[in-house]
């Protein structure tokens, strides 16, 4: 198995423990679901690629179809998927031996599938490195762990803790509220640890069993992967211990909502941050990002907020920006500025929900500081104060946003125009299902009223 030199050690010492019987060859779609194939390991040792229809990135979360397919119509043609094996990892959750290797998309000519999420962060991280930069990120995860919901028509629970009491909800930071689902975590931890993740920190969040994890910053497109794995890591632990473990970014009515936040830097051709000067102050690059961050992220809100639900997450003075105000320390703006050393200067993007696709949320993230860096765009007064007490600024729904994507033409060259249409297509149909189902709230109050 020539091929074992080639992959993370984690993944070695995986395979010094267990026999190999099966290989997870995946790729994130539009919504980050891992679609692929599960192919026997002697097998897979024999094959270079394989093949999926390129309609995988034309599903609608609903398992519905956008009418994305282009000129040629609907005839599903195939994709070549070639695996990166600087991704493989274990599945620890399986009963057999099992590695997960994420793909990347080619088209039968070998050029990058524009509309694949992966590719997509690629072609924005291809463009700083072409002006001899190179990005830098860490995200942080929020989620809910949650009570078994079987019934979609039911309202979503808190799990129950080891009191046998729900998750307590306000209890930020808390220590004992982390404990109260404490073999949920250490499942985590195990498993990430199997994985080869590092963990930085889990803290307890604002909602009712409601953590927040944090990675540690690099790479950006292997920091995606790691998203990309780690919700499926997550989702296992949970369902080990009888509970469901959700990203929507607003699961409980009430509660605060779930964010994937994003702290970026840049390091320029020679290691340095380039939002730091030679005496340690802060550089015209830096309100740069900024000012791109705020210019062009109403733009690609639809990225980072990609469903109805994720509109109920920007609620004012609700723990989730209303506007792209920035602030040092400040927690109430959209983009913040952390306390920290120069060398470790960074900016952070608070808009982006944790439903969010991780490859297309760095990439539209790093579009807009991009494009502000590029075109020398300064940001607005830095805001001082609480930032709930300013104008929205943030898009009144799904519909709005993708007006705003559609027309945001200097971006749609960044991300790649093939991904702007199909994206926009996929994300209309889905608004379009949305709107064929009729909500309690609807006939509650307008059954017997109107």
């Amino acid at each position: 198995m020539s091929w074992v030199d080639e992959i993370p050690e984690a993944a070695r010492l995986y395979l010094d423990q267990h026999r190999l019987d099966e290989v997870e060859c995946v790729i994130a779609d539009l919504p980050g679901i891992a679609r692929g194939k599960a192919v026997p390991a002697a097998k897979w040792e024999k094959q270079q690629f394989f093949h999926l229809p390129n309609s995988i990135f034309f599903q609608t979360i609903t398992g519905d179809w956008g009418e994305a397919a282009g000129p040629e119509g609907f005839v599903e043609p195939d994709m070549v998927l070639k695996p990166d094996l600087a991704t493989a990892t274990a599945a620890p959750w399986a009963a057999d031996g099992t590695l997960q290797v994420i793909h990347d998309a080619y088209d039968q000519k070998g050029r990058p599938v524009g509309c694949s999420p992966r590719n997509v962060l690629k072609r924005v991280i291809d463009l700083y490195k072409a002006e001899g930069w190179t990005p830098v990120v860490a995200p942080e995860m929020e989620f809910y762990l949650v009570g078994r919901n079987t019934d979609p028509a039911k309202a979503i629970e808190p799990m129950l803790g080891r009191t046998g009491r729900p998750a307590a909800a306000r209890q930020a930071y808390s220590m004992t509220a982390v404990d109260e689902y404490g073999p949920v975590i250490d499942d985590i931890y195990e498993y990430a640890e199997i994985q080869g993740f590092e963990i930085d920190g889990i803290t307890q969040e604002g909602g009712a069993g409601q953590l927040e994890i944090n990675l540690r910053h690099g790479d950006p497109v292997k920091l995606a992967d790691e998203v990309f794995f780690f919700k499926r890591l997550i989702r296992e632990a949970a369902l080990k211990h009888d509970c469901f473990a959700t990203f929507m970014a607003k699961p409980i009515e009430g509660e605060p909502g779930s964010a994937m936040h994003v702290h970026h830097s840049i390091i320029d051709a020679k290691g340095r941050n380039l939002f730091t000067g030679p005496q340690g102050g802060e550089t015209d690059a830096f309100f740069n990002f900024i000012g791109g961050l705020q210019e062009h992220m109403p733009s690609v809100i639809a990225m980072f907020a990609p469903y109805v639900n994720s509109f109920r997450r920007y609620v004012r003075d609700h723990a989730a920006p209303i506007n792209l105000e920035w602030g040092r320390d400040n927690r109430t703006t959209g983009i913040r500025v952390p306390i920290s050393p120069p060398q470790a200067r960074r900016v952070e993007n608070r808009l982006a929900g944790m439903d969010c696709n991780p490859y297309l949320c760095i990439a539209a993230s790093l579009a807009c500081g991009y494009l502000g860096m590029k075109n020398e765009i300064w940001p607005d007064k830095r805001y001082r104060g609480d930032a709930y007490e300013a104008e929205d600024e943030i898009p009144q729904g799904l519909y709005a946003a993708l007006d705003l994507f559609d027309g945001a033409s200097e971006l749609h060259e960044v991300l790649g125009p093939e991904f702007v249409r199909v994206y926009s297509i996929v994300k209309r149909a889905e608004y379009n299902e949305f709107l064929q189902v009729i909500s309690p709230w609807e006939r509650q109050h307008l059954l017997l009223n109107v």
